[in-house]
This record gives C-alpha cells, sequence and structure tokens, in this order.
C-alpha cells in the first residue's frame, strides 16, 4: 500500500488531497501545526519549518509505516504587509513554512522516496506570476518553489519525480461568492479543492510516470485573461 505524507494537511487545501488520497486506498500522514481531522489519515503535529522536527516526522513515517511513496508540499501561510513594514523575522518565517521546509522534507525524505520510486507534488501559487501589492514574502516563496521543484526532477530523477501545481483562486475553505466571481474567469467558476486534489493525485500516480519538473498553473484561465480597466 502506498505511504503519502502531505503537509498543511489539517485544512483547506491540504485536507482535500488527503481526503483524495484516503478514497483511493493510499495510508496517508498529514503534518500540521494543528490536529488533522480527516478520516482515514494518521496527523503528526510539525512544524516543518524546523529540521529537527522534519527528521523527526520521516523517521516516524519510516518505523510505522516503512515506506514513503509521495510527498505533498501543501504547508503555506502569507503575510501582507507593506515593504517598509515587513520585519526580517516575518520574511524569514513566510519563507521557512513556504519553501525552505520543501528542502528539508527532501532531504530529508529522499532514501525513502527513491527506494519506493516515488513523487513529490509542491504547491506553489499563480502569485510566483504575478502580484497584489504588499505580497512580497509570499510570492519570493512561491517563485522559489517553482525553481526548486525543477531542481528536485533533475537531481532526484529517475528514481524520483518531482512536479509543481500553482494553484490561482482556490475556495478552500467554502465562503460565499458572489456571480462576479465566477464569470470573471474563463472556466465560468471559482476553483474547487478537488480540482488541485484531483490533479495531485495524478501526478503522484504511474499514469504520470513520463512528467517531471513540470508546472500545472490551476487558476480557471486566469492568468491568459487580459484585463484593462474602462
Amino acid at each position: 500500500m502506498r505511504t503519502i505524507l502531505i503537509t498543511g494537511g489539517a485544512s483547506g487545501i491540504g485536507a482535500g488531497i488527503a481526503r483524495r488520497l484516503v478514497r483511493e486506498g493510499a495510508r496517508v500522514v498529514i503534518a500540521d501545526t494543528k490536529p488533522a481531522g480527516v478520516a482515514g489519515a494518521r496527523g503528526e503535529i510539525c512544524d516543518v519549518s524546523d529540521e529537527a522536527q522534519v527528521n523527526a516526522l520521516v523517521a516516524g513515517i519510516a518505523a510505522a509505516e516503512g515506506r514513503l511513496d509521495g510527498l505533498v508540499c501543501n504547508a503555506g501561510f502569507m503575510i501582507r504587509k507593506p515593504i517598509a513594514e515587513l520585519t526580517v523575522a516575518e520574511w524569514s518565517a513566510v519563507l521557512g513554512t513556504n519553501l525552505t521546509s520543501i528542502f528539508l522534507l527532501a532531504k530529508a525524505a529522499e532514501t525513502m522516496l527513491r527506494a519506493a520510486r516515488g513523487a513529490i507534488v509542491t504547491i506553489a501559487s499563480t502569485r510566483a506570476h504575478m502580484s497584489e501589492p504588499h505580497t512580497e514574502s509570499y510570492a519570493a516563496s512561491k517563485g522559489g518553489i517553482l525553481a526548486l521543484t525543477h531542481a528536485l526532477a533533475v537531481s532526484l530523477g529517475p528514481e524520483v519525480r518531482a512536479n509543481v501545481i500553482s494553484p490561482g483562486w482556490i475556495n478552500s475553505q467554502g465562503e460565499a461568492l458572489a456571480a462576479r466571481d465566477d464569470e470573471q474567469h474563463p472556466a465560468g467558476r471559482v476553483g474547487r479543492v478537488e480540482d488541485i486534489a484531483s490533479l495531485t493525485a495524478y501526478l503522484l500516480g504511474p499514469d504520470a510516470g513520463f512528467i517531471t519538473g513540470a508546472e500545472f498553473i490551476v487558476d480557471g484561465g486566469m492568468t491568459r485573461k487580459m484585463i484593462y480597466e474602462e
């Protein structure tokens, strides 16, 4: 039975990915700073920006599950502040959780992933390509994920594949939406957690065996839409 580790899986996109993989019969381990409540998944409290905690997490999987077939790096958060007000500590915290954690996890899990001929899926954002004001640390972390992922694909291949998904607007918390929110998307709607979960499941599976180092933008077409103010 495949074992998949998902970071940031206690809620939102990560929880949706976990539910999808549990339904497919995988053993799922969720690492988060909050307790995970996904039925059928094992939860671990872990700050993935901390090397010692990451090493302990992966060692625990080696002991309990005995293998690791997939790593989904979804943990992340944003601090929205004017750059003049953003502290170095805040910058470092965002980069640590969003980007450095992927390096730590890949390093710790390399041996098991190679043995299983496994796969890594990282979750970036369309903000790696476009920005709103006052999101420097978040944009930098997501842009870094793109580069780190293709570097991992080259360094860990052919045994391990690595791909990145860049979501656009995903209604991850089930908030109420206005008609214009859906209508502005060329696809006709805001994204759903299931859109990301289904692609993640595909990229982790054998049907994606010839796909590595690639970015998949899942945004309903918004980054291809020219927008002018009238």
